[in-house]
């Protein structure tokens, strides 16, 4: 099944510019931007920039592509779902790995270049909530792999359902979550919810909560692509 999976893999490498330089060039130029910001304002203080979300989005945008335009291209070359599916989990296995190593790297030099001469924060996030590198770097794998499985859901529903199903998924994310930010605001528990992230050890939240979100999600893409038509 392996050897199987690697043979097919080989239909998202054969694309590695989206793969592996765009995510690059997208993470440099996020990167490049508040560098230069920061070093023409001459920061006297730590700037934390979000720019380490742009490797998110163009992550989700690579899966979501998978599942959406090259999912059809492989059935049409007679490759089956199930060997399609271990193929994009095993590439995008691969590349939460690589990236997120890379991210962790990337963090290790900014604290000690005092935020890469300007101080600025960008891949360090993780170690403002904790000082374990396992965890930090677990940190990145978590919400990489979060992003990966929630672009090949929303991807796998678009297949299956197409616009109605996009539609129909974001309605009900968005009633589930406004309800349970009702419930919660009507019981009075913000303060519970806010002292149950203190106080719980940071591995959970920043590595076993999105983790599990993403192994439910990558179940669903599962559940939702195998009777998926092109």
């Amino acid at each position: 099944m392996i050897a199987r999976a690697l043979n097919v893999s080989r239909i998202h490498t054969v694309a590695w510019p989206l793969l592996i330089a765009w995510p690059l060039a997208i993470l440099f130029v996020a990167f490049a931007i508040p560098w230069v910001v920061f070093a023409l304002i001459d920061a006297t203080e730590s700037n934390t920039t979000g720019s380490i979300y742009s490797i998110l989005g163009v992550t989700m945008a690579f899966y979501l592509g998978a599942m959406t335009q090259t999912f059809p291209f492989a059935l049409g070359l007679g490759v089956t779902r199930r060997d399609f599916f271990n193929a994009t989990v095993l590439v995008g296995a691969g590349q939460v790995a690589a990236a997120s190593l890379l991210l962790w790297v990337l963090a290790v030099i900014e604290d000690h270049t005092d935020g890469w001469g300007v101080r600025m924060e960008m891949f360090g996030l993780p170690a403002d909530f904790t000082g374990n590198p396992l965890t930090q770097l677990a940190t990145y794998a978590a919400f990489l792999s979060l992003v990966a499985c929630v672009g090949l859901l929303l991807g796998a529903v678009y297949q299956r359902w197409r616009v109605t199903g996009i539609y129909t998924a974001g309605t009900a994310f968005l009633l589930v979550g406004g309800l349970a930010a009702i419930l919660v605001s009507w019981q009075r528990w913000w303060p519970e919810v806010g002292s149950w992230f203190a106080d719980t050890p940071r591995v959970v939240p920043m590595v076993a909560l999105p983790a599990t979100v993403a192994l439910a999600a990558l179940i669903g893409a599962w559940t939702t692509i195998r009777r998926a038509t092109p």
